[in-house]
């Protein structure tokens, strides 16, 4: 990564951290069925058969439930000898909170008008009322502690909401863990235990949303989240080396923390655990230097740590942001085909312009031939279904290289027969 676009990463967490979304959880909570609290109608779930799913099971206090396989999933199927893979794109919120300016809202229907599915990072401190902040213990900080603010009791609630909702549209819901510290005091300076607990802790301000909020009208969420949480994107891109040993205790399946990659094929590391899923270094219009494939490094290298820049460049800054996204896109997609990841935060960051301009590059993207908008969950099945000969084969791919003698050529042989037994 160049030198500026290291600073805006950097400054991205130190500087602004109170302005940054912060999200979810990982594993534990309480099992068994229970009777009581209003379940999500099992219809709504029926993944578009027209079957109506059998009722949910509740888990614990009723927050949580099990309904069964998540409806709208693609099948994951391998490549075919000489194939060309699909372009794989994915989207994701570091946040994922539902606040007056209705961004979740907002993006869960343009997914739904493009066929598209999303990863959102939820935050755990975004199902615990601030009359309960005591609850929260943060790794290295005093008790209820936060850098970025508890949600209002309404906010609480559509947030619940929209959850629930996404995940039955075929969303993941991932974590962005809680408090979101960053810098000199943050998530860099984790140890896996601290990671453990700031996990253990998301995963059961959500799995006990319905006990501290007292909410009651609201329906049961849809998923059990100790199975549907597989990964996550620590605040600021801090602290992935004391994450890493925990996530791959926890059985996830992917991080999302790296401080910037390349355009290339995901490879797993933490000794073959999980699937290393950084945000991507792309061209960044006008300049020479490439940028962090989110918007708040972009905003950086825009208007600095201004959220509210020059009000008479906000066209251009849009456009701008626009076109390094679907650069970014065009390289993959006429060369490599390596999956793009793009993140972002429900943020009205100068004006809105960043929400409108990835909103235009998803509607640049989508309905292009071959291109699949998946969340990271789904991307993560299809490579696990891969021969790993043709994986081996599109990760030697540099960015922007395409397979020398075309895809047939290329990955015809790559497959290899099964041993003997």
């Amino acid at each position: 990564m160049d030198a500026l676009s290291r600073r805006s990463l950097l400054a991205g967490g130190a500087a602004t951290a109170a302005a940054l979304a912060a999200g979810c959880a990982s594993s534990g909570g309480r099992g068994g069925e229970q009777a009581g609290p209003p379940v999500r109608a099992s219809g709504a779930a029926d993944g578009g058969s027209g079957v109506p799913k059998p009722p949910a099971s509740l888990i614990g206090d009723g927050s949580t439930s099990d309904s069964g396989p998540q409806p709208h999933q693609p099948e994951a199927v391998p490549l075919e000898l000489g194939e060309r893979p699909p372009q794989f794109v994915v989207f994701s919120w570091d946040g994922a909170g539902e606040l007056d300016n209705g961004l979740f809202s907002r993006f869960r229907q343009l997914a739904k008008d493009h066929d598209a599915k999303m990863t959102f990072f939820l935050s755990g401190i975004y199902t615990l009322p601030e009359s309960k902040r005591d609850l929260y213990r943060p790794p290295q900080h005093p008790v209820g502690a936060s850098d970025i603010g508890y949600l209002s009791d309404e906010h609480i609630r559509e947030t619940i909401s929209q959850v629930g909702d996404a995940w039955l549209e075929g969303h993941e819901i991932g974590t962005h863990f809680n408090g979101h510290f960053c810098g000199p005091t943050g998530g860099g300076r984790w140890s896996p235990e601290d990671w453990d607990s700031e996990i253990q802790q998301a995963m059961d301000f959500v799995m006990n949303w319905r006990t501290n909020t007292g909410l009651t009208d609201l329906p049961a969420l849809p998923f059990d989240y100790r199975k549907e949480l597989i990964g996550g994107r620590t605040p600021c891109l801090e602290g992935q080396r004391g994450l890493l040993p925990t996530a791959a205790k926890r059985g996830w399946k992917y991080d999302s923390s790296g401080p910037g990659g390349l355009q290339v094929w995901p490879q797993k590391f933490q000794g073959g655990a999980l699937w290393d899923m950084p945000l991507q270094s792309i061209p960044f219009p006008g300049h020479s230097f490439q940028v962090l494939s989110m918007d708040y490094n972009i905003m950086y290298n825009q208007s600095g740590n201004s959220t509210k820049g020059d009000t008479a460049r906000y066209g251009a800054w849009q456009t701008q942001a626009r076109d390094s996204y679907l650069a970014g896109f065009e390289r993959a997609y006429t060369t490599n085909r390596a999956p793009m990841i793009i993140g972002n935060h429900f943020e009205q960051w100068n004006g809105g312009i960043y929400m409108n301009a990835v909103e235009e590059a998803l509607k640049g993207i989508a309905g292009r031939p071959e291109v699949r908008l998946v969340s990271f969950r789904q991307l993560v099945e299809w490579l696990e279904v891969q021969d790993p000969a043709v994986l081996r084969k599109l990760q030697s791919l540099a960015p922007g290289e395409s397979p020398a003698g075309g895809w047939k050529s290329f990955l015809g042989g790559a497959a290899q027969a099964a041993p003997s037994t």
